[in-house]
């Protein structure tokens, strides 16, 4: 089995991916080599490889909405066998050993964790993503897909999924609880989905009216339009929780108010430039403005297993390898319901430059 793959790279920040090969490290004791099925493409793919969140890596292959089958496992690998399915998310590796990681919460390490691409790895090289053939990660890091879910759908689960998931989780979405849905695209369809399995009353609050009636029919009981002034008039003092899933600047005061007492704001989205809020806007409701990161390989996998129990897949588009930098290009204009996962098996055929 060859440690030389072929796979799809950013060579420069101004240049289009090409074909490429890169060099998986040798299966050591307690890793896994995964056959890549399936790899989602998530907008910070396109953030990193363009350079906008500082310095990168190059050549750099990205992709850590990561499916696949095991085809090799090392001597003292105990969770995992050849042929086994499973996913790969954000995070490679932690310290093991600092107070969150004992806790279960490695993208909090302490230490620092690595990145699943981008990153320099314990070995001092660079981490290679999933826009490959095959990758070699720590068994610590690899998650089980159940046998319910197909390899396609749950690819993005390992970050638009547990990136919702977790803060749904934290802050108690379930029967009786008003969540509202700030955005309704890559990750923004994954909250509503798992919001409403969870027994939530779920609103989905939107730019505009456009995408009503896919938020409907992702499980969401009203869909309000943000850009009417209206909306934070008429839903004042409504919701238990909202999760934020844009990476635009918002109005926080504007998005508080529409708290109850004991009311959270919870972002996962990023935006680049700071946010201000008024201490009014938190202090005479109680309210809590909050913010969440992926999560712990414990919590991917229960979400996993949620949404295998609940028939919970992305709502995807599949494309080929040849067409990544399009659908770089229609992520950016919004042209994408809701996530692009590519099929990696046009790798195969394809040549690299590497």
């Amino acid at each position: 089995m060859s440690n030389t793959v072929a796979a799809y790279a950013a060579l420069s920040a101004g240049e289009p991916l090409v074909p490429h090969t890169i060099e998986l490290r040798e299966v050591g004791p307690h890793d896994v080599r995964i056959d890549i099925k399936f790899a989602g493409i998530c907008h910070s793919d396109i953030h990193t490889v363009r350079d906008e969140w500082g310095p990168a890596n190059y050549p750099v292959v990205p992709g850590h909405e990561i499916a696949g089958i095991v085809t090799a496992v090392g001597s003292a690998v105990t969770k995992f066998a050849v042929g086994d399915r499973v996913g790969v998310g954000c995070l490679v590796d932690s310290c093991g050993e600092c107070v969150n990681c004992r806790r279960g919460e490695e993208q909090y390490c302490v230490n620092g964790n690595v990145q699943t691409y981008n990153a320099v790895g314990r070995d001092g090289k660079i981490t290679q993503g999933g826009y490959a053939q095959s990758v070699v990660v720590t068994e610590r890091f690899v998650c089980r897909i159940p046998d319910g879910l197909a390899l396609d759908v749950a690819a993005p689960l390992l970050c638009a999924g547990i990136t919702t998931y977790a803060p749904l989780r934290r802050w108690g979405a379930g029967p009786g609880k008003r969540v509202a849905v700030v955005g309704l695209g890559g990750l923004g369809h994954m909250a509503v989905k798992l919001a409403h399995a969870m027994g939530a009353d779920v609103t989905v609050l939107s730019q505009s009216l456009k995408k009503r009636e896919d938020g409907l029919a992702l499980g969401a009981t009203a869909y309000y339009a943000t850009e009417d002034p209206d909306t934070f008039t008429a839903l004042a003092g409504s919701f238990d929780l909202i999760l934020n899933t844009v990476s635009a600047p918002l109005d926080l005061d504007a998005y508080l108010g529409l708290l109850a007492v004991d009311g959270v704001l919870s972002t996962v989205g990023a935006p680049a430039e700071p946010m201000s809020v008024h201490a009014g806007s938190l202090l005479f409701q109680r309210r809590v403005l909050a913010g969440s990161i992926i999560g712990g390989l414990r919590e991917t996998q229960e979400m996993l297993d949620f949404c295998a129990e609940h028939n919970l897949g992305a709502q995807i588009e599949v494309i080929g390898v040849e067409r990544i930098n399009e659908a770089y290009e229609r992520v950016l204009a919004s042209d994408v319901r809701y996530r692009f996962v590519i099929d990696t098996s046009g790798l195969s055929q394809g040549r690299s430059n590497g």
